[in-house]
């Protein structure tokens, strides 16, 4: 009798709870977050990056946590004929990718069809001409194999992928059975760096300005307090919009970040938020603010999916040698500027260069010159820049947000990263960029060890393999 009363308490206060939590947001799109989100990263593993996608599967089901759970009760469908992805819970909740060539894949709603677009004249689909690039240091090569090693762990998902460039030279290169030079790689947040390089492109040619007011017409109010949001209010993520990112599955529950998943295009209900705080005040991670970001990037850029391809193409992927790259859109044409892009580790040190050449490529200005210098700035207490992390934090009287500083490492370091462990680090002082792609789920995605292999190339191209601690700082 008593464990059916207990049962029956359990019943009446999780029912509570789930009616509580319908108030305020959908359950059932919290649920398609997870097949929309696993629909679209195995579609644009399997089509894009050419990986077997059980390989992907079992990865993701070595996850901890209610995610990892959650996951081995998902379903997925591999439609190669179609080249198509669908994924379910438990039969039900089910999302679909499709995937189009050049342009990645996209997430597809019952009763929507997908615009056609038209792709640049010139792809960045071109081999790469010549086989991995073996270390001549002993020093580096063990790092390497530390690398390879601490992260091959069961409950550590492995590195992919590789690439230690000094001075535009690559001097350290290694990829995991699978993958290769010509391997495009997902970037998750990585992608927030090349809205960043997209902005600066616009800026360059005078089509905006970081100070200028987002152009969001809703805003612009005479008594609406987000009309002083500006372009790098968003960039810098201390908008003051209720956008918040939450550690976690919790985030689910989080209406606006419901609609990334859930609905065709998430752009209207993100410009409906709110402020928690007046802009410029306060930092707090936002992917959706970055969404924001990319509707104005596609906007200035022509308005379409396919000007926005050209753009990107054209003044960016092309010129820095970018030749595998695919930026992937919404149904709306409107880049998925968060989390979207794949490319390869090449493709990433190359890009990584261009910030460390002052946005210069083969003596041509791609970014304007300082933008390095404004995108690695630290905001508020945060170690975040605009679209970078830095490797310090910004002096302020609250205390330091962010992530984990990097020791042993150049307190000149910035980074781009991607939640399941995708970094690229540049180290102006030293001339270097270092690319490290991986599937990990090890705590603040595997930055320690990646941290390490940055101060391995940091001592190896100083000659003298000492202890590279008193750097920092």
């Amino acid at each position: 009798m008593k464990k059916k009363n207990l049962a029956a308490v359990s019943i009446v206060l999780c029912g509570t709870a789930l009616a509580s939590a319908a108030l305020w947001t959908r359950p059932d799109r919290a649920l398609r977050i997870l097949t929309g989100g696993m629909a679209h990263d195995i579609c644009s593993e399997t089509f894009v990056s050419l990986v077997d996608p059980r390989e992907t599967i079992a990865e993701r089901r070595t996850s901890g946590g209610l995610m990892g759970r959650i996951d081995k009760a998902m379903r997925y469908d591999v439609d190669r004929t179609h080249q198509t992805v669908g994924a379910s819970i438990l039969g039900a909740f089910s999302s679909r990718a499709i995937y189009r060539p050049g342009i990645g894949c996209t997430l597809v709603y019952p009763g929507e069809s997908l615009t056609p677009v038209r792709l640049p004249g010139v792809l960045t689909d071109h081999p790469e001409e010549s086989a991995p690039v073996e270390t001549a240091s002993p020093a580096l090569h063990a790092a390497l194999d530390a690398s390879f090693a601490a992260s091959a762990q069961p409950a550590r998902h492995p590195v992919k992928a590789v690439v230690i460039m000094h001075d535009g030279r690559i001097i350290a290169e290694r990829y995991a059975p699978g993958y290769g030079v010509d391997t495009p790689v997902f970037s998750f947040s990585v992608a927030k760096s090349v809205m960043n390089a997209l902005v600066g492109i616009l800026v360059r040619d005078g089509a905006i300005s970081v100070a200028d007011a987002a152009p969001i017409p809703a805003w612009h109010g005479a008594d609406d307090p987000r009309h002083a949001i500006t372009i790098e209010n968003l960039m810098r993520m201390d908008s003051g919009l209720n956008l918040d990112e939450a550690a976690g599955w919790t985030d689910l529950l989080r209406p606006r970040i419901q609609t990334m998943f859930a609905i065709p295009d998430p752009f209207p209900g993100e410009i409906q938020a709110g402020l928690v705080s007046a802009p410029g005040t306060r930092w707090a991670y936002s992917s959706a603010t970055t969404h924001i970001l990319a509707r104005i990037v596609r906007d200035a850029a022509g308005g379409t999916g396919a000007s926005v391809q050209d753009f990107a193409f054209r003044e960016l992927f092309l010129p820095v040698g970018m030749r595998h790259a695919t930026l992937e859109m919404d149904a709306t044409g409107t880049p998925v500027g968060a989390s979207g892009v794949l490319a390869s580790a090449r493709d990433w040190a190359r890009f990584g260069t261009l910030y460390l050449n002052d946005g210069i490529v083969d003596g041509k200005r791609i970014l304007p010159a300082g933008w390095a210098r404004f995108s690695a700035t630290p905001t508020l207490n945060a170690n975040y820049g605009a679209g970078w992390w830095t490797n310090r934090h910004a002096p302020a009287a609250a205390p330091p947000v962010g992530m984990p500083i990097m020791a042993g490492v150049p307190d000149d370091t910035y980074y781009a990263m991607g939640k399941m462990g995708q970094f690229i680090a540049i180290v102006p002082s030293r001339r270097l960029v270092v690319v490290w792609l991986s599937r990990s789920d090890a705590p603040f995605f595997g930055i320690g060890n990646f941290g390490r292999l940055v101060a391995s190339a940091v001592a190896t191209v100083r000659g003298d393999g000492h202890d590279v601690a008193d750097d920092h700082g």
